[in-house]
């Protein structure tokens, strides 16, 4: 698990998971201009620092690059809750703890993914058939 995004780490991965498409560092740069200053080649450093971490691919377009992320938001948020579970020393603690931050949208949630997670319900156990169970006793001559 690599360790945590810095601040300005995930407003850049903000914008390259949300577009879901390659991105130059300009793009990146106008739009997180509409929020704060920042330069053109602390952009291009932060990105270049995402791809040296693993964070994004590149590909060379004339003299320039477009990023892409490797992963999804979604992958990076369960590599995180994982590493902070797994680094506890009382994991059933910490998930009843957290499950009692989650609002009732989180818990529905949740109970989704774990559906999900565990694929279609089985069903009861039923009884075989006669055909099935040819010797049961109910097919012997009262016995």
């Amino acid at each position: 698990m690599p360790r945590p995004l810095g601040e300005l780490e995930d407003a850049v991965m903000t914008r390259v998971w949300k577009w879901n498409r390659p991105v130059t560092v300009r793009e990146v740069l106008e739009d997180l201009q509409r929020e704060r200053t920042i330069a053109y080649t602390t952009v291009m450093t932060v990105l270049d620092n995402l791809h040296q971490k693993g964070w994004v691919r590149r590909e060379a377009e004339g003299r320039a690059y477009r990023y892409e992320a490797v992963s999804t938001r979604a992958a990076y948020a369960a590599a995180l809750m994982n590493d902070a579970w797994t680094q506890s020393d009382n994991p059933a603690a910490a998930l009843v703890a957290f499950f009692g931050m989650m609002s009732e949208e989180q818990r529905q949630a949740l109970s989704d993914a774990i559906r999900i997670v565990q694929g279609p319900e089985t069903r009861e156990p039923r009884e075989p058939s006669r055909e099935e169970n040819p010797g049961s006793a109910e097919d012997t001559d009262g016995r």
